[in-house]
């Protein structure tokens, strides 16, 4: 890798513009940018939920999803090319059957919350969803590759889910909605 990062204040974007991985420049309300923005917001999400008490497969499984959405903000980052592959998706999948497995049926909606771990798992779900509306309206406008939407699409239903698990490793349970409640 060398010193790609050698300088940080380079003001080359003082004009508006920034840098792609190809060597091109698009306004930074591009939404290319705004797709890389948003999972880079969903990678510093996870690493807020990482600061808490978690159980070590749950720690060690959101270090590998912050490596791989740094990979795919770079997959985003260079137009054309691809990171993020099948087994990336497999992986999701795996975890999610694994975890799912450990809970009990959902019979009504849950609000988030409970435990400050599965409260911030929350967040980093609807993160990953709006980094997902950027990655869709991104293919709408430029060429994008299916397996980063394909990605968070699933990565967002696995937050979901650890969410679930975190309330439960903190004793707790779902913090179920109450439709019939009296305002």
């Amino acid at each position: 890798m060398g010193n790609r990062l050698s300088k940080i204040a380079t003001r080359t974007g003082d004009d508006g513009t920034t840098g792609l991985g190809d060597g091109s420049r698009v306004q930074k309300d591009d939404a290319r940018i705004a797709a890389i923005g948003d999972v880079d917001e969903l990678n510093s999400q996870i690493g807020v939920l990482l600061c808490e008490p978690l159980p070590g497969n749950v720690r060690d499984l959101l270090v590998d999803i912050q490596h791989d959405l740094f990979d795919l903000g770079g997959e985003l980052c260079i137009p054309g090319h691809s990171m993020i592959e099948t087994r990336h998706l497999a992986q999701l999948d795996a975890w999610l059957a694994d975890y799912n497995e450990t809970l009990p049926p959902l019979k009504e909606f849950i609000l988030p919350g409970g435990s400050r771990a599965a409260a911030l798992a929350h967040v980093a779900r609807t993160v990953c969803r709006r980094a997902e509306r950027s990655i869709v309206a991104l293919g709408r406008a430029d060429k994008v590759n299916a397996a980063p939407r394909q990605y968070v699409n699933r990565l967002s239903d696995l937050l979901f889910v650890l969410a679930r698990v975190l309330n439960r490793v903190d004793g707790g349970s779902d913090v179920l909605w109450d439709h019939e409640r009296r305002k």
